[in-house]
């Protein structure tokens, strides 16, 4: 069955009754672009056509109450979380996520509650934002239970404002400084298109991806290291990143460029080189994949993602013994090019690979985990796939 039909099954089991509706959001891969966001810089990721749904039921208490499908078959509740009482810290766990949304939009005047049940199969902590998937359906949801529906126009909010309204969910309610990066893919991406996102102005382009018709495949592989964007890593080079424009006099790092780059990081302490030398060279990758994509070059943005990878690596530090593992044993076996993707410390690593060579280069990295005494990662293929919106059952 689908996320939808799942989240619905669900609903009906708890609640003895169908749901009003059902919203779904997908997972997103970053093709490149990582560590940008909260800089105001460059993106460029695409939806999975995995997905997390929410049916929901509207209350008029009050109260919200949330319940998830585990991959184990299992269902865990909530329990019943006034809306009016929800405040950062009132609620731990994965319940958070959803509360958090809810607490956003009561200052939208959304604060009647909801029946929720969410099912899915994005990958939990795989780096491929199960839990904004998870955020952008619950809002869909809430949102739709009230007669809205974004994007629309006649006074309906628009979607980079419902992103922005969850990123403040995730940061505040939750406590994980992301930037705007998932929670815009999982809303704004379109089918067989990356989505190219000027995060400082809004701006967005669907740029094509035609990979079936250039003979070549995104794989992903999950190391299923488990990551977490709440745990210190993450926020520590985001603050550094601050602190550092904030020495260059720039609003953010966006604000350099390659070409004042040497100068910028003659005037910055040692410990935040590597940070503003990663983020300024990302930058300028995003920009020369585009414009490989725009002329139709699909094949040769291989170094870019290898480049991209390196710098994550090396100078921004975020990588893993199984993301290189999986970056180097990928390239060995022929990729064009890889690179760890999201925000790091785990989760997973994508590589572009000709269509002929997908079953050997998947091989290649199942026997390097193998040699390397480590759990088998989870491989799959890709294609770009449809945002969030309303499910029909």
């Amino acid at each position: 069955m689908s996320a939808a039909s799942d989240a619905a099954a669900t609903f009906r089991t708890l609640h003895g009754r169908a749901p009003a509706g059902v919203w779904s959001a997908p997972g997103r891969v970053n093709l490149i672009g990582e560590h940008t966001d909260y800089n105001d810089g460059f993106v460029l990721p695409f939806a999975l056509p995995h997905r997390l749904a929410a049916a929901a039921s509207p209350r008029e208490d009050g109260v919200l109450t949330v319940a998830t499908l585990g991959s184990d078959g299992r269902v865990q509740e909530s329990g019943p979380l006034t809306i009016g009482d929800l405040k950062p810290g009132s609620v731990e766990g994965w319940a958070a996520y959803p509360a958090g949304v809810a607490w956003v939009l009561r200052d939208q005047g959304l604060g009647s509650g909801a029946d929720v049940a969410i099912a899915g199969d994005v990958p939990s902590g795989a780096g491929l934002s199960s839990s904004h998937a998870l955020e952008c359906a619950v809002a869909l949801a809430l949102l739709g239970l009230a007669g809205i529906t974004p994007g629309t126009g006649a006074g309906a909010p628009g979607l980079h404002e419902v992103a922005r309204w969850v990123q403040r969910s995730e940061n505040d309610f939750v406590g994980a400084p992301t930037g705007l990066l998932d929670q815009t893919a999982s809303l704004c991406c379109t089918e067989s298109n990356v989505l190219f996102l000027d995060v400082r102005s809004g701006e967005m382009e669907q740029v094509p991806f035609p990979l079936e018709e250039s003979g070549v495949r995104i794989l992903i592989m999950d190391t299923r290291t488990k990551h977490s964007h709440a745990e210190g890593g993450y926020g520590e080079r985001r603050r550094g990143c601050e602190r550092a424009a904030e020495l260059l006099g720039v609003k953010a790092l966006r604000d350099i460029g390659v070409d004042g780059l040497d100068t910028a990081l003659a005037k910055l302490p040692d410990e935040l080189v590597p940070l503003v030398r990663h983020v300024v060279t990302e930058n300028q990758r995003v920009l020369d994949t585009v414009d490989l994509l725009r002329a139709g070059r699909i094949t040769e943005i291989g170094p870019q993602l290898d480049a991209s990878h390196v710098s994550m690596r090396d100078d921004y530090r975020i990588s893993t013994r199984e993301l290189d593992l999986a970056v180097d044993s990928a390239r060995a076996a022929g990729a064009l090019g890889a690179r760890m993707t999201g925000g790091g410390f785990g989760g997973s690593a994508i590589a572009l690979v000709r269509e002929s060579d997908v079953d050997a280069v998947g091989r290649a990295v199942k026997a390097a985990y193998e040699a390397a005494d480590l759990r088998h990662p989870r491989l799959f293929t890709a294609v770009p796939s449809r945002g969030a919106g309303r499910d029909e059952l």
